[in-house]
Order: structure tokens, then C-alpha cells, then sequence
């Protein structure tokens, strides 16, 4: 291994432990004031691995490991904590206590994961995630679900591979031509309207019209307001969570990561406004 630029670079010359400790800890240095993760380091050393081959094991880039050792505040997403560790032979809660506490919640947020100001700032890693971990519960209830076509690769294998597997797939969606969708087009103003935006994610619906265990509805009249104005989107006991605020699109409005931790909690208010309006949804045929 070398270092070139202050790029941690492999050889084809095998390398100990000693080495993992001057590589990670130069890294550490080029950081401005941050504090080293020794735990990570020090695992890391012990299982002989280099940032690039820990990257490799997890399927993140070697930067991203640099930056974890680096940085302690750093936390990778819980997959990656989980392979982290799992390529370690660690414990996640010796490698990052500090999002281990945090995670433990005894008020009454516990549920709440983590919250995002956009939509479109929660990483599309977490979507993939959760829509791959769900076994039993896919809900998608935003009003046109139209963007997870687009971030979400090979979605419609996804989910025909999960219906086929026993996972209920449902899809509540906004009517196109209610009077609800043309007035939040007439306030969006934008070239790619609402009722398009339904239109696509119809057309991909489509393609599982013959995949038993996948369901859609469009919300009923009565409800659209209440519909439009919220979208809930369940993965099993994960929930994320989109009130549009006014004038503003879905990807620009704040988001809630939510984990049913009880019941009668956060996420049951919100699964309970999803199911309620699928109970009075019409069947899209």
C-alpha cells in the first residue's frame, strides 16, 4: 500500500497492521480538526483490511471508508453499519456508541429516525433499502408516486419479485381528472403536471396489471384534499413521510423517517390516515 496524493492506494505487497494504522491515521490528519474514529481504525487493523477492500466487502467507494475513519462523527447508513461490522467481527456499539445512543430514544420521538427538510435530500440508498427489506407491507400512498420510478432502478422487477413472494404491494393514487389534481396544478404552475405525473406512474403500473398481490386505487373524491396533501409511504414497520407544503412540489417539501416502536404511536396516526383512505379508495381497473 502507498499513499499518493493522500489517496490510500493498494499494492500487490501485503501489508500489517502497522501499515493500516499510518495510513488511516494520515488520513485522520488531512481532516480539518475532525476526531479520529480509533475504534474503526483499530478494527480495521485488526482484521487486516485496507479502506478499498472494506469498501469492496460493503459495496461502497474506498473514500467513503476514509471518511468514516477520518471523521467519527461520520455514521454510515444502518446497512452499511451492519456490513461494516460484519467484515470486522465487531460489535456495531464499539465501532459507533455515539449512533447507538442516539438511536435508543425514551421520549415521546422514539419512533422518528430522522428527518429531512426535503424530500429529495433523503438518499435514494435509503429508499432502495427499505423497499428491498420489506417482506410483508409495500404501501406507496403518495398522491402520484411518480418520482420513485425514476430514482429507483428496475423497480418493476422489484416489486414483481416481492409479490411473487408474498409481499402485498399497493399503490393509492390521486384520480387524474378530479377537481383536487387541477386545482394542485393550477398552485404547482409546473411544465410536468400533476395529472402527467399520475399518467406515468399509471403507465408503469401497467407492466404488473398480471402480478397477483399488486393493488391500486385512486383515492376517492371526498378524500383528495386530505390525499394531496400528505403522502405516506410504508415499508413493513418503516414509514417515510411527506406533508406538501403550499406552493411547493413533493421532492421540495420536509420528510420523516418513521419506525414503529409501539402502538398507537406516530406511525400507526400515519398508517391509520393511509389505510383509511385506501378503505374508501375506487379500484383502478
Amino acid at each position: 500500500m502507498s499513499i499518493d496524493g493522500g489517496r490510500v492506494q493498494d499494492t500487490p505487497q501485503s501489508w500489517d497492521r502497522a501499515a493500516v494504522l499510518a495510513v488511516t491515521f494520515k488520513k485522520a490528519q488531512t481532516s480539518r480538526g475532525s476526531l479520529l474514529n480509533n475504534e474503526l481504525r483499530q478494527a480495521m487493523a485488526e482484521a487486516s483490511l485496507t479502506p478499498r477492500q472494506l469498501a469492496s466487502r460493503i459495496g461502497v467507494t474506498p473514500k467513503t471508508v476514509e471518511r468514516w475513519v477520518s471523521d467519527a462523527s461520520k455514521v454510515p447508513h444502518q446497512k452499511n453499519k451492519t456490513d461494516a461490522c460484519a467484515a470486522l467481527g465487531v460489535d456495531e456499539k464499539l465501532i459507533w456508541p455515539n449512533a447507538v445512543r442516539a438511536a435508543i430514544k425514551t421520549g415521546p420521538d422514539r419512533e422518528v429516525l430522522a428527518t429531512y427538510p426535503y424530500r429529495s435530500a433523503c438518499p435514494r440508498s435509503v429508499w432502495g433499502q427499505l423497499i428491498e427489506g420489506a417482506e410483508d407491507e409495500i404501501f406507496l400512498s403518495g398522491y402520484t408516486n411518480y418520482f420513485v420510478w425514476l430514482e429507483q432502478p428496475e423497480l418493476h422487477r422489484t416489486l414483481r419479485r416481492k409479490a411473487e413472494n408474498g409481499c402485498r404491494v399497493r399503490f393509492l393514487l390521486g384520480d387524474p381528472e378530479s377537481e383536487v389534481t387541477r386545482q394542485r396544478e393550477r398552485i404547482e404552475d409546473v411544465a410536468l403536471t400533476v395529472s402527467t405525473r399520475i399518467r406515468i406512474t399509471l403507465e408503469n403500473l401497467a407492466k404488473l396489471s398480471a402480478v397477483e398481490g399488486v393493488e391500486v386505487r385512486f383515492s376517492s373524491a371526498d378524500d383528495g384534499a386530505n390525499h394531496v396533501g400528505l403522502s405516506v409511504f410504508r415499508f413493513d414497520n418503516d414509514a417515510l413521510v411527506t406533508p406538501h407544503l403550499a406552493r411547493v412540489v413533493g421532492h421540495d417539501s420536509p420528510m420523516l423517517h418513521l419506525r414503529k416502536c409501539q402502538d398507537s404511536g406516530i406511525f400507526d396516526r400515519f398508517a391509520d390516515h393511509a389505510e383509511e383512505l385506501w378503505s374508501r379508495g375506487v379500484e383502478v381497473t
